[in-house]
């Protein structure tokens, strides 16, 4: 019998759903799709004007986030004619990067980052930053729809003054699917849910507060229903609204993510 034989896994992400559905039946286990999450891309006058502020090295220090966030400045600079300039700004600039994702999208473009998390987290990229004087610089800092309070407060902290660039933001879930997936969660219907963005975190918890329910919710999680991560800094959003059991791979990947859940059941049963 294999590991996930049984168990009932809620899949919040909106992306390559067939892949991760696959890679849980391959374990016996079934997959439901519950999106927690949609992505807009703004291309609008704001993205532009921060782009040409990166291309005109306005910024001591830049701190990217996000490999598809970096991927979306490049593209919207080279819609303005702007990529040359802003590659050779990016170079001048100190960078800061959080995720292999990210640096694998600045090597791309051959900038090789002066800071990098140590682990994949939010925590990681600060321990790293702390080494560093930025008092009274200039930062941009690169978001992912998600609010980052722990890197803003560092900033703040810290006498940096710096501009928030949004390449794209996260538009609300579907309410009917956050009902159903809160539901299932109170009621005890679902053995796991994966969680792959920390926006899907921030959404589910956000959404049972507004209904009232978010200590159903995190008694849920503690008692009942296993909280799967992709990564090391969705498992920190989880951790941040008080979810103590969180599994997640040591390497960020899908299918990686899965096979640690079967790992944990398999001692569980033990």
């Amino acid at each position: 019998m294999k590991k996930l034989a049984g168990k009932r896994i809620a899949l919040l992400g909106s992306r390559k759903i067939a892949e991760i559905s696959k890679l849980v039946e391959n374990q016996e286990g079934a997959a439901v799709s519950r999106p927690a999450q949609g992505t807009a891309l703004l291309k609008d006058e704001k993205l532009k004007d921060h782009v040409e502020m990166l291309t005109q090295c306005s910024f001591d220090w830049i701190i990217f986030t996000t490999g598809i966030g970096v991927e979306t400045i490049y593209q919207t600079a080279l819609e303005l004619n702007r990529s040359e300039a802003l590659i050779s700004s990016l170079q001048k600039a100190n960078i800061a990067a959080r995720g292999y994702k990210t640096v694998n999208a600045l090597k791309k473009l051959n900038i090789i980052p002066a800071v990098r998390d140590d682990d994949g987290s939010t925590a990681g990229l600060l321990r790293e930053l702390s080494a560093h004087s930025l008092e009274g610089m200039k930062a941009a800092l690169q978001l992912h729809g998600d609010p980052a309070p722990r890197l803003k407060q560092w900033l703040e902290e810290n006498q940096v003054d710096y501009e928030e660039i949004l390449p794209y933001t996260h538009i609300p879930p579907e309410e009917k699917v956050m009902n159903l997936l809160l539901s299932e969660l109170l009621d005890g219907k679902l053995d796991s849910v994966f969680f792959t963005s920390t926006p899907q975190v921030r959404n589910l918890f956000s959404f049972a507060r507004q209904k009232n329910a978010e200590d159903q919710l995190k008694s849920c999680f503690s008692d009942q229903t296993v909280a799967l991560s992709v990564g090391k800094v969705t498992a920190q959003a989880l951790h941040e609204e008080g979810i103590a059991r969180v599994i997640f791979p040591e390497v960020e990947r899908i299918g990686s993510a899965v096979i640690e859940l079967a790992r944990f059941y398999t001692v569980e049963d033990i």
